[in-house]
């Protein structure tokens, strides 16, 4: 006697479904951290759950760093959106500041993050994406390793120079009074 009827969905509906369920609000951060409109947003997230699904093992489905890197090759040679980075600035900001920014400094919302954005331009491109990983996705010295395929200590070593160069920024634009 089949066993068909007891299990309604077979295992790669299912694997894919809970893979769905529980990364598709971490890439679509991830890919809102780098583009700005979102119709362009979802196709990209579209395409990486799409890709997950053509590669989809159930036994062994892909975790969240796959995605991101996923994610990452679809988003390819695509240049930062500067406009992407104002939805970014403010978690950006209070992550490297922390706790002891003060927002009611008298300076407007907007010219505050004007003057982050600008201190995040001067950073280079692997620099700023290790700064929008840390602080935009909230991922660890070991989860950006993983994914970019690269020792723990080369990217500790990048994080530490970006965090040195964007304060450096951040200071010369004013956003830093006294460290």
């Amino acid at each position: 006697m089949s066993t068909r009827g007891e299990n309604p969905r077979p295992p790669r509906d299912e694997a894919f479904r809970q893979l769905f369920d529980q990364n598709w609000a971490a890439v679509r951060r991830h890919v809102e951290g780098v583009v700005l409109d979102d119709a362009q947003v979802s196709a990209i997230v579209s395409e990486v759950f799409l890709h997950a699904w053509t590669r989809l093992d159930a036994r062994t489905p892909p975790g969240r760093i796959w995605l991101l890197r996923t994610a990452d090759a679809v988003l390819g040679a695509r240049a930062e959106d500067v406009g992407a980075l104002r939805a970014a600035a403010d978690t950006v900001e209070h992550g490297v500041l922390g706790e002891g920014t003060d927002p009611e400094s008298g300076e407007g919302d907007s010219t505050r993050r004007g003057r982050v954005i600008r201190a995040l331009a001067v950073l280079k491109a692997k620099e700023r994406r290790i700064i929008m990983l840390t602080y935009w996705d909230g991922l660890s010295v070991g989860e950006i390793a993983e994914l970019w395929r690269r020792p723990r200590g080369s990217v500790r070593r990048t994080l530490g120079r970006a965090q040195i160069r964007l304060r450096a920024a951040l200071r010369s634009e004013g956003v830093i009074v006294d460290d």
